[in-house]
Order: structure tokens, then sequence, then C-alpha cells
């Protein structure tokens, strides 16, 4: 009778062990997750910065063709 009670208990804490372990596990998922979109998130606003970075320089460097080409046709009159 000793032994099944004793078995029963080491059955018992092994399942509350099993589980606190499979809760940790699905913090750390969770966790993993929260930074995996976190990081997501900074790339994209990154990348749209960069994105209108780029097209402002665009433009300036357009605008300065156009003024180097009025100011080339204007001495060559």
């Amino acid at each position: 009778m000793k032994k099944v009670v004793l078995s029963m208990a080491l059955i018992a804490m092994m399942s509350v062990s099993f589980v606190s372990c499979k809760d940790k596990a699905n913090e750390a998922e969770t966790e993993v997750e929260a930074n995996a979109e976190a990081a997501t998130d900074a790339v994209e606003e990154t990348a749209d910065e960069a994105t209108e970075a780029i097209e402002e320089t665009a433009d300036a460097a357009k605008d300065s063709i156009d003024a180097i080409e009025e100011n080339h046709e204007g001495h060559s009159h």
C-alpha cells in the first residue's frame, strides 16, 4: 500500500513538473514571437524612412538637373 501511495505521489509530481515546463515553454515562445514582431516593425519603419529619403534625394537631384539645363539653355542663346 505504501508503494502505491508513493507511486501515485511521484506521478502527480511529474505531471505538475511537465505542465510547469510546458507553461515555461509557452511563455518563452510568446516572448520570442513578441520580439520577432517588434523587430519586423522596426525593419518596416526603417525601410519606409529609407524609401522616403531616397525619394527626397531623387527629387533634389532632378531639381538640380533641371536647374543646370535651364542655366545651360540660357547661356546657349
